[in-house]
């Protein structure tokens, strides 16, 4: 399994935050509502960000298994995610080979964010029939979806954005990634087994003073667009160049879209 550097997971959670869907998440806490308590395990949990979104919402008391194959990151997400009746528990498990692992234990509800994107349709597969034969209901946020808009536009900005997509694709170690598919193929595959799910967008929005999250976003998909196509190498390097000034000038908008959805077993 691949990761993500405590910088950019820092860096994007405020953006992560804004952008989850109220409605989504609304109907998460409502599904809860009548326990005294609960305990979530939240799956690839980074530095604990969907705790720290999440854990707020809810009116009880939580014990929280932050899962990631990242020790640091984990040790870091033990400490951060805490909070007024949120107590964390960490459990190191590559989730790529052993999802298994992660959901033993009694749990109440199952979380992820960002993760999807990255996973094959045979492992998601893997994951709805763990979650649905433990009858779990599972929350996924931030699931990129392929949707890419940007402000002023640039001639270069389609053919970058088609070779992010087709990058998203690539193996991160769960093998082939659904990429911009995912959330759609998630939903399908829990309906598949019997599972009522509501989803929703739950879009970046980057506005011209959110400079470094621009920046940093574009230089990904700089590098991204020249991996799957080196052809693009110098075009995409005066195309980030040109991005870099409109950001420098508060004129440069991005949304990035995502998907949110909420799975949960039909009685």
């Amino acid at each position: 399994m691949t990761g993500f550097s405590a910088k950019w997971l820092t860096l994007r959670e405020p953006y992560d935050l804004r952008a989850r869907n109220a409605d989504v998440l609304s109907a998460v806490a409502k599904q809860f509502d009548a326990l005294p308590s609960l305990r979530i395990t939240d799956l690839a949990c980074g530095t604990g960000s969907t705790a720290r979104a999440v854990g707020p919402r809810f009116k009880q008391p939580q014990m929280w298994k932050l899962v990631d194959n990242d020790l640091s990151l984990l040790a870091r997400a033990g400490v951060d995610a805490a909070g007024p009746n949120r107590k964390i528990i960490t459990q190191p498990v590559d989730l790529a080979f052993d999802v298994e692992a992660a959901l033993d234990g009694p749990i109440d509800l199952v979380t992820t964010s960002a993760l999807l994107d990255l996973v094959s349709e045979e492992w998601l597969e893997r994951l709805a029939t763990e979650l649905a034969a433990r009858r779990l209901p599972f929350y996924a946020a931030l699931s990129y979806d392929g949707r890419v808009e940007i402000s002023p536009s640039d001639p270069l900005d389609r053919p970058v954005v088609d070779a992010v997509n087709l990058h998203q694709k690539s193996d991160k170690g769960f093998g082939p990634a659904l990429g911009p598919n995912a959330a759609t193929a998630a939903v399908r595959q829990f309906e598949n087994v019997g599972y009522e799910v509501v989803s929703g967008p739950a879009d970046w929005v980057f506005e011209t003073f959110d400079t470094a999250i621009q920046k940093a976003t574009l230089a990904g998909w700089a590098v991204a667009a020249t991996e799957i196509d080196s052809s693009l190498r110098l075009k995409t390097s005066a195309w980030l160049e040109r991005r870099d000034e409109r950001i420098e000038a508060a004129e440069s908008r991005i949304v990035v879209g995502h998907i949110d959805f909420f799975a949960r077993p039909t009685t």
